[in-house]
């Protein structure tokens, strides 16, 4: 008796394995989905309708002999559980696929717009078909999601992490260049002393046997210049400084290019007044043209300019104005619209009348600098460029620091002759 109920078991158990595989089927072919899973779902079903087949010819044998009262032997009991138990595994695979191609299933609505999607709607289509006072149909629409950083709904901007580039990006520097085209020179003290030739008066002449011999003059000056310091200086707390090393490389930089912006200008433009060098403009002889031209250009004035430092028997060798107007002279064309001196596809370095040509901002717009530069200044070192960091007043109980940098250094123009300094005269 406990045999007879143990095979009408299964088959209850087959009877509700019926029902899964016929819900299990119906989502298989109502459930669309990839062409691949498709064709997978087909061979998973065959196997199941195959050991469907087997399950229940055995159960209605079992059955059978069950009612007549024939015991089952353990080789039909082996294979009613081998077949159930493959039949269980198929069933699984099925589901599975079902709910694969549930999930895959396109929504038709996706691609709609919201225009569509209202007229759908069986609110809409009925107020439509009978149109009554007083009756509305609302169709709640939800936002999409944006990169809107606002209060809004779909608002997910915030959620958006940025790229964030490591380190600092620098600003530009400009290339320095009239500290080398004057002669170096060092001096361990803060006084430069020269003697400088102020006149001559030349009387040599022929002399006759027995003569008297003329006499000619010189005079001499003591020309005394003192070194000046540029300097100045960052204050960083000691922990930026050790979490962020570029921090220090940068103030390190900027401090050193700062002092070199500075030298460049004092160089030049230094009026010799209180802590400031000597500089060579205002030393410069001004522009005076030793010969006339007729319609005078810019090419013909850094000519005559080069003619006046000759004359002063300091030959010109270089020439420094500003980008623009070294622009400007490259743009020259002649008649024929043919450049003058530029090449647009040449990339020999910049020269004029055999002379090498500095552009530099450093320069001001419209001016010109002609002269024997190597031969008419020298720059003295007495301090180096260089950075020192250390405390100051309450700095190392605050955890600060201060970098400084400095320089100290000297100009010493020989010959203010052999210097010329004009303009070209395009600006009032």
């Amino acid at each position: 008796m406990m045999k007879n109920r143990r095979f009408i078991a299964a088959a209850s158990i087959l009877g509700a394995m019926t029902a899964n595989e016929r819900m299990a089927g119906r989502y298989l072919r109502d459930g669309g989905g990839h062409p691949s899973a498709e064709q997978l779902a087909k061979d998973v079903r065959a196997k199941f309708d195959e050991s469907m087949n087997a399950v229940k010819g055995i159960a209605e044998d079992a059955l059978n002999k069950a009612k007549a009262g024939e015991a089952l032997s353990a080789s039909v009991k082996e294979k009613a559980d081998e077949a159930l138990t493959k039949l269980n595994g198929l069933a699984e695979q099925v589901a599975e696929l079902a709910q694969k191609a549930a999930r895959n299933q396109p929504d038709e609505t996706a691609s709609q717009t919201l225009g569509e999607k209202f007229t759908a709607m069986a609110e809409f289509k009925s107020m439509a078909e009978s149109p009554r006072g007083g009756v509305s149909v609302n169709m709640p629409v939800k936002a999409d999601i944006t990169t809107a950083t606002t209060d809004a709904a779909g608002s997910a901007g915030a959620g958006i992490a940025p790229t964030r580039l490591p380190g600092v990006q620098g600003l530009p520097q400009r290339r320095m260049t009239i500290r080398q085209l004057l002669t170096p020179g060092n001096t361990d003290g803060p006084l430069i002393q020269y003697v400088k030739e102020t006149g001559f008066t030349n009387n040599a002449g022929m002399v006759a046997e027995g003569g008297l011999k003329p006499n000619s003059d010189i005079k001499l000056d003591d020309k005394d210049v003192t070194t000046k310091v540029i300097a100045h200086w960052f204050r960083a707390s000691k922990q930026i400084l050790s979490d962020f090393a570029q921090v220090r490389s940068m103030i390190d930089q900027r401090l050193i290019y700062g002092l070199q912006l500075k030298e460049e200008q004092q160089l030049l433009f230094g009026d010799g007044t209180g802590e400031n060098l000597a500089g060579i403009v205002p030393q410069a002889s001004a522009y005076a043209a030793p010969i006339t031209l007729d319609d005078e250009t810019s090419i013909d004035k850094i000519r005559l300019m080069m003619l006046q430092a000759v004359l002063a028997e300091y030959p010109a060798t270089g020439i420094v104005l500003n980008p623009i107007d070294w622009a400007w002279i490259e743009t020259l064309k002649d008649t024929t619209g043919r450049y003058i001196i530029g090449n647009p596809q040449g990339s020999i370095a910049p020269t004029l009348w055999g002379l090498p040509v500095v552009a530099t901002q450093a320069m001001t717009v419209d001016k010109v600098l002609v002269g024997a530069f190597q031969m008419g200044a020298q720059i003295f070192d007495q301090w180096a460029s260089r950075v020192e960091v250390g405390f100051q007043n309450d700095d190392f109980v605050k955890n600060k620091v201060t970098i400084l940098a400095e320089e100290r250094l000297a100009l010493a123009v020989y010959r203010p002759e052999s210097f010329v300094y004009g303009d070209f005269g395009r600006v009032a």
